[in-house]
């Protein structure tokens, strides 16, 4: 089952930067409803066979808006349990009064909002986050009742940003501390896949993450932290063939090549102060397409970048490690963090070199600088996951599409979370939905 996720459009409170919470004072603006609008016409082509909405204004607008003609024959259910997190002290202020009149508050709502205690006007004390989260698995699992996830069924929900962060967090299996990591913009799509197992356990992957490619801008606009432009690279012959790359140095196709190009027009507008590749060939020449728009800039080739090295299996179609090692191949796709490749490498090796790369890379920055940084399905996966609070058996959980791009914002300080910005940008490559080669890694 494919559930797409899609935050309201611009409200007037967002405008006029009040906190909003689940009061129902806020409505779209003119330009919320253009960008509800426009993201309507992004999910044009997808079957949509459900879709749930907040009842607060802001959020029927957009999923009124967003339907558009197809609203006479695709009701949506206005759902409750979709609300937004309830601040009623807060409700109305500006973000400047909240910090002056709830200091405290404040900086606990900021740097760790699953600990915040916030007092009603009738005295009630409670944790709003807490409360959220409990709300949110109230609605998957109503909506697991009502959508088998073995169907290809797709189901939009149109809500806030609180909730659905919260509704992410569950759905990745990360709700302690997990909502600063992420960001959800206005009109953003995000879209998960979901499939059960025969044990009815929930299987989980992101396809895409904070999606505004269908707006201007098309990226999240860059605050004054570093931020770093990851790439997948593109797409192989091997990837298509479905053949174990690992460490073999195999180029880019054709289409691998067109569609390094499309990053790069893509990224195009965006500065770029440094950038950083697998010393591998098929990363190297995604990154000198992307570049193209950026002269001047050169790629330093880094080693611990290289994809996982898969021994005995590389070079291989599943079909052939199916005949040779069919245990070791279904613990791969079940618990990748548990498998050791034959003369190769384990995810644990690839975690550990990856994301100490990544650090050293994040340190060699400049405050305010943007860095490109090219690598592989895996390299990219074990980033991506530690990032989101995630583990190395977490690795399935996170889908990297040929010449996908993501976006990460640096956090200033070591007491805070860098942001996954965006992850898996395909749009650029024809679609919102990833149609890249599914090939092994």
């Amino acid at each position: 089952m494919r559930l797409v996720l899609v935050r309201h459009g611009l409200s007037s409170f967002n405008r006029l930067n009040k906190i909003q919470g689940r009061n129902d004072l806020s409505t779209l603006t003119e330009e919320g409803k253009q960008q509800a609008q426009r993201t309507g016409k992004a999910l044009a082509k997808l079957p949509i066979k459900a879709i749930y909405s907040s009842p607060l204004q802001r959020a029927a607008q957009t999923t009124i808006n967003l339907l558009n003609d197809q609203v006479d024959c695709l009701k949506p259910t206005f759902d409750n349990d979709l609300l937004e997190v309830d601040l009623e002290p807060w409700s109305g202020l500006t973000q400047e009064e909240v910090k002056e009149q709830y200091p405290e508050e404040y900086k606990t709502w900021l740097k760790d909002p699953h600990q915040l205690f916030l007092t009603k006007k009738n005295g009630h004390q409670y944790e709003p986050i807490k409360e959220l989260l409990n709300q949110a698995q109230r609605f998957i699992d109503g909506l697991l009742e009502r959508h088998n996830p073995q169907t290809d069924e797709t189901v939009v929900v149109v809500a806030h940003n609180a909730i659905l962060r919260c509704l992410v967090l569950l759905l990745i299996g990360n709700k302690e501390k997990g909502i600063r990591r992420i960001q959800l913009n206005n009109a953003s799509i995000s879209i998960f896949n979901l499939t059960q197992t025969n044990t009815k356990k929930l299987q989980v992957q992101i396809e895409c993450l904070n999606s505004i490619a269908h707006l201007n801008p098309t990226i999240p606009k860059k605050g004054k932290k570093s931020r770093i432009i990851l790439v997948r690279h593109g797409e192989t012959d091997w990837n298509l063939q479905g053949r174990f790359q690992g460490q073999i140095d195999i180029p880019l196709n054709s289409k691998g090549l067109e569609q390094a190009s499309s990053a790069g027009q893509y990224l195009s507008n965006l500065k770029i102060d440094q950038a950083f590749s697998s010393s591998m060939t098929r990363p190297k020449q995604t990154a000198q397409a992307i570049l193209k728009y950026h002269p001047g800039v050169k790629i330093v080739s880094e080693e611990d970048l290289i994809e996982i090295g898969h021994g005995l299996w590389e070079g291989k179609l599943e079909s052939e490690i199916q005949a040779s090692w069919p245990e070791l191949l279904e613990s791969w796709k079940k618990s990748p963090d548990k498998v050791q490749m034959p003369e190769g490498e384990n995810i644990q090796e690839v975690w550990e070199r990856a994301v100490l790369c990544w650090q050293r890379l994040c340190n060699s920055l400049s405050k305010n600088e943007t860095a490109l940084v090219v690598a592989h399905d895996a390299v990219n996966k074990t980033i991506l996951c530690h990032l989101l609070g995630l583990s190395p058996a977490d690795i399935w959980m996170v889908k990297q599409g040929n010449g996908g791009v993501s976006v990460i914002d640096l956090a200033d300080n070591q007491n805070e979370s860098d942001v996954v910005t965006c992850l898996n940008l395909t749009s650029h490559l024809g679609s919102v939905i990833d149609q890249t080669a599914a090939g092994a890694l």
